[in-house]
């Protein structure tokens, strides 16, 4: 099973060439990095690295994680987030879920469960999840559900495989409400050349919609976080990455800078959202 994602298939091949800054920048984490003092950060693939980690964890913590629960992580990529709760919780049954085989393949080849932890990867659709009702404790999404075929879909597994009592966690970029309109001049500007380094993508989701269709589904928010300018040393960081490669560069300049600007604007955002479901 593979799906249309240009920049995985650059990024693999450059981790399969054994690249370091690549592995350092992306071995580990694929999605916007977290700087608590933005105007003071540096572009490493060292830092970002450890910025995309601190995204991972403000995620993962707004779920209160317990011993004993049952964690999916959907879109789970090359296993970031199941690599750092591994590492930080123990007796937790993790699972993640990919629709791309190779991505799975890479995680497996290097997270080992610890401290009475298990692990169980998946390959299957977001839209379509291949598990049971009431399957788990917590659902994770750090910034894949712009790819999902169906966000409307997508929100209703979550709510199908949450236990009574779960909670679920994302991070997406979505418009400010104001600025929806402005999607269509961004897309006539700058989709051409997001779509062919990102794939398929849909950026049009606002935070009030998510909400609203998550209450649709049972779903309660109960926490959210709007961390757009401490990901802004992010797009510089991009840029950096496409040097380096050398593949799609000004793809990439273009972009990222589009993106940037609309998020330095307060027109895109970066959210983290929140929510549980009754007990």
């Amino acid at each position: 099973m593979r799906v249309d994602l240009p920049y995985f298939d650059i990024l693999l091949e450059q981790l399969d060439h054994g690249r370091p800054g690549f592995r350092e920048a992306f071995g580990r984490h694929v999605h916007w990095g977290y700087w608590a003092h933005p105007r003071q950060a540096g572009d490493s693939f060292h830092e970002f690295a450890e910025a995309a980690e601190r995204t991972c964890v403000r995620v993962c913590d707004s779920t209160n994680i317990r011993p004993g629960d049952s964690v999916l992580d959907v879109g789970c990529g090359l296993g970031g987030t199941l690599a750092s709760l591994n590492e930080r919780y123990s007796d937790v049954q993790l699972t993640g879920l990919n629709i791309d085989q190779r991505q799975l393949d890479y995680a497996d080849n290097y997270i080992t469960p610890t401290s009475s932890n298990t692990l169980t990867l998946t390959l299957g659709d977001a839209c379509d999840m291949p598990f049971e009702d009431n399957s788990f404790d917590v659902v994770t999404a750090l910034e894949c559900a712009f790819h999902f075929d169906s966000r409307e879909r997508f929100l209703a597994q979550v709510a199908r495989v949450l236990r009574p009592g779960g909670r679920f966690a994302l991070c997406d970029l979505v418009p400010a409400n104001y600025a929806t309109p402005l999607l269509f001049a961004k897309d006539a500007f700058f989709n051409g050349y997001v779509t062919k380094l990102v794939g398929h993508s849909d950026i049009s989701w606002t935070r009030d919609r998510y909400v609203e269709e998550a209450r649709k589904n049972g779903l309660r928010l109960t926490h959210e976080d709007d961390i757009t300018a401490n990901t802004l040393p992010t797009y510089k960081v991009l840029r950096n990455v496409a040097k380096e490669s050398g593949v799609h560069v000004l793809t990439a300049a273009w972009g990222t800078l589009g993106m940037e600007w609309l998020g330095r604007l307060n027109l895109l955002r970066y959210v983290v959202l929140s929510f549980d479901t009754p007990t």
